[in-house]
């Protein structure tokens, strides 16, 4: 007992017998004691990291990836958003034009046919603005990404390109596009890129960051980067080697080579060629072609994008457990209640 007739705490005791040590045996003894606080924080080091398991993991993986802004950069890239966007503004010209329709499918043109459709820097910033809207359109289940005046893109505007060659705007510009071409391809709509004329440069990029490209027929996808000293930097060489594989991907960027429906349509970069007849459009044979997979409730095909996104982004167990969390938000949902008072038979 202690002082008082109050219990001895393990601490004090442990001071007490230190002090009735000979010194001889001091320096064992401190030892001792630093050897166990180290086991003991050792020990709670491990809980502490056990708390954040794989089902902790898990959350901040899909919070990020679910979340609104899923940005590959921030600030703690050294991103600067509103530096960059001031450097674009000085360069004006196009426009992204977008029509929601009530089908659910959207049709969103690069408009700057004086120049192919290249991207001027305040295009660049409408596209974001445009992705923006999209991610808000929750009727939303399909889109078309096209280019006006039967061609699709031909990549940057040479005038902005030389106004902001220096490495670090253009790194700027990189993770800008980088940023809004990765959540476009995240939007929880099934997108398609309607290729007519050339996709060239950043043009090609662009196709890459929907979820299937249609070709018409004469058009053309080319990686034309290496001509101009250069790399994909839109985040279309990463996303090409998902689409294509890597063999077929270092032939498009090291040998710049032309891709025309047959050939984009072999090695899986096209999924389809729109061959327009007589009183219909190229965008027209888009839209029906994109609706059999739109077709149904809007809840069941952004849950249907979702999954594939978190399958393709997320490790194995990460995915399974999205899998389970959008599962989760259509079952017992009003198309699945009306699927199973309907007694409806799979066809």
């Amino acid at each position: 007992m202690g002082t008082g007739g109050f219990p001895v705490g393990p601490v004090e005791a442990w001071q007490t017998c230190y002090l009735a040590m000979e010194p001889s045996h001091s320096t064992v003894w401190m030892t001792f004691v630093l050897d166990t606080f180290q086991e003991i924080f050792r020990l709670m080091t491990a809980l502490s990291r056990m708390a954040l398991s794989s089902a902790g993991r898990h959350i901040l993986r899909t919070t990020r990836l679910q979340c609104r802004n899923t940005a590959v950069y921030s600030g703690v890239h050294g991103f600067n958003d509103e530096e960059i966007r001031g450097k674009l503004l000085a360069f004006p010209g196009g426009s992204i034009d977008l029509v929601k329709q009530d089908s659910g499918i959207a049709v969103m043109t690069v408009n700057n046919p004086a120049r192919m459709n290249a991207f001027s820097g305040t295009m660049m910033l409408e596209l974001e603005e445009r992705v923006t809207q999209l991610e808000g359109w929750s009727e939303g289940k399909g889109l078309i990404v096209q280019g006006a005046a039967e061609t699709f893109c031909s990549g940057s505007d040479l005038n902005a390109v030389r106004a902001i060659s220096n490495p670090q705007d253009g790194m700027k510009m990189c993770m800008f596009m980088q940023n809004t071409l990765t959540r476009l391809l995240r939007l929880p709509l099934i997108s398609v890129a309607l290729v007519e004329g050339k996709a060239l440069g950043g043009g090609a990029e662009l196709t890459t960051s929907c979820d299937f490209r249609l070709m018409a027929p004469g058009s053309v996808i080319q990686f034309v980067h290496k001509y101009m000293g250069l790399v994909p930097g839109w985040g279309g060489a990463a996303r090409l080697v998902r689409i294509v594989g890597s063999q077929n991907a270092l032939q498009l960027l090291a040998g710049a080579k032309k891709v025309d429906p047959d050939y984009g349509t072999q090695i899986g970069l096209a999924s389809g060629v729109v061959n327009p007849g007589s009183g219909t459009s190229a965008l027209e044979e888009t839209e029906q072609w994109l609706a059999q997979y739109t077709k149904g409730p809007a809840a069941v095909i952004r849950a249907a994008k979702k999954v594939v996104v978190s399958g393709r982004e997320l490790p194995l167990e990460d995915a399974l457990r999205t899998e389970k969390d959008v599962f989760g938000t259509v079952w017992g949902g009003p198309a699945n209640l009306a699927a199973l008072a309907s007694k409806s038979k799979h066809k």
